[in-house]
């Protein structure tokens, strides 16, 4: 028995029609399609035999230690539904371009391996792969397989032809799992500086998970956001240097002669009375009533500019990364619309 044949001279129908990977790596239903009777099956597993079940009613064809590609699709076996584990209906019918997992996806470390995470472990050397279900299915976690439940089901992304949960569910499933707080830092910031996410998605999924409450996840989330701010500044200075923009006074705050405070800005023109605000709010568990005041303050501070004649452009971190021309064409345009406004209020600019 070698690797290139999945199955001995007892099954009537080899398994040529599918992947190489689903040549090592096979269900007991498909199996059983190709002739291989459970007591068949179990024989060829018996010590120092050609076979080895990895995980239930999953086997893996050949002996000595799994790869790291047979460990996801054989996690992926246990978790996905059978009849759309990966492998044509019919034999002899075309192999589809990517396996085809149904409701199962890897989540956690793994996944955060896939995506191409530097301060995540090598697949080889996780004990257990996390894959994400749907929350009625009827599974276990057993070795080398932990199961984790949602409702709804993300969309899957596919990385090297396996099924993947996004960054932001990826994170708080293996952040859920964490209890060293340089650890969770690692992650959290490494999935913002290297524009995998952005930070109010991964607050979202964190918040959803229920993990807000850990104090080291807290402090994690803290540097996250200063850090996403900080990345969102920068490229809101990058626009506008390389879409030619005007020159701005940069962080800086309004008050009206002798009056009252207006409020801090991002970025300004005085002579176009043209104000960039970036919102980085990120929603956070158990601060329903400190959010809904933030977002108070920032509308009532964009109302009283825009009475004074100030336009306001509002802006994300995320429409900062995706749509940056876009972004540039609107701050463009409200400088020059200036000059067909009425002249805004004069104002104080302070350095913030």
């Amino acid at each position: 028995m070698n690797h290139n044949a999945p199955l001995p001279p007892l099954s009537p129908r080899p398994l040529r029609h599918l992947s190489e990977v689903h040549r090592r790596v096979v269900t007991a239903g498909r199996l059983r399609t190709s002739g291989v009777s459970v007591a068949e099956a179990n024989e060829q597993c018996r010590p120092g035999g050609p076979w080895q079940q990895i995980l239930p009613g999953v086997f893996l064809l050949h002996p000595g230690p799994p790869t790291s590609e047979e460990r996801l699709h054989a996690v992926l076996m246990y978790a996905a539904r059978e009849s759309a584990a990966g492998v044509p209906a019919q034999p002899g019918a075309e192999e589809p371009h990517h396996p085809v997992y149904a409701e199962a996806m890897i989540t956690g470390l793994a996944a955060l391996t896939l995506h191409g995470f530097s301060s995540t472990p090598s697949l080889l050397s996780l004990d257990r792969i996390d894959v994400l279900v749907p929350r009625m299915r009827r599974l276990r976690s057993t070795r080398g397989a932990r199961i984790v439940r949602t409702s709804p089901l993300p969309p899957a992304e596919q990385v090297t032809g396996v099924p993947v949960a996004p960054v932001p569910r990826a994170l708080a499933d293996a952040v859920g799992e964490l209890t060293d707080a340089g650890a969770v830092r690692r992650l959290l910031t490494e999935a913002v500086r290297g524009g995998h996410c952005e930070p109010a998605a991964v607050v979202r999924e964190l918040n959803e998970a229920r993990l807000l409450g850990r104090p080291h996840v807290v402090d994690a989330v803290d540097s996250l956001l200063a850090e996403g701010r900080a990345i969102a500044e920068d490229r809101l200075y990058r626009m506008v240097q390389e879409y030619g923009l005007p020159d701005p006074v940069w962080n800086v705050d309004l008050r009206l002669p002798g009056g009252p405070h207006l409020g801090g800005l991002d970025a300004y023109w005085p002579e176009q009375a043209v104000a960039v605000e970036l919102d980085t709010r990120a929603p956070r568990q158990g601060r329903r009533q400190e959010d809904d005041a933030l977002w108070s303050e920032y509308a009532r501070k964009r109302e009283h500019l825009e009475r004074l004649g100030i336009t306001v452009v509002h802006i994300t971190p995320r429409k900062l990364r995706d749509a940056r021309e876009q972004q540039a064409t609107v701050i463009r345009t409200a400088l020059m619309a200036s000059g067909d406004r009425d002249p805004a209020a004069y104002v104080v600019v302070l350095p913030r």
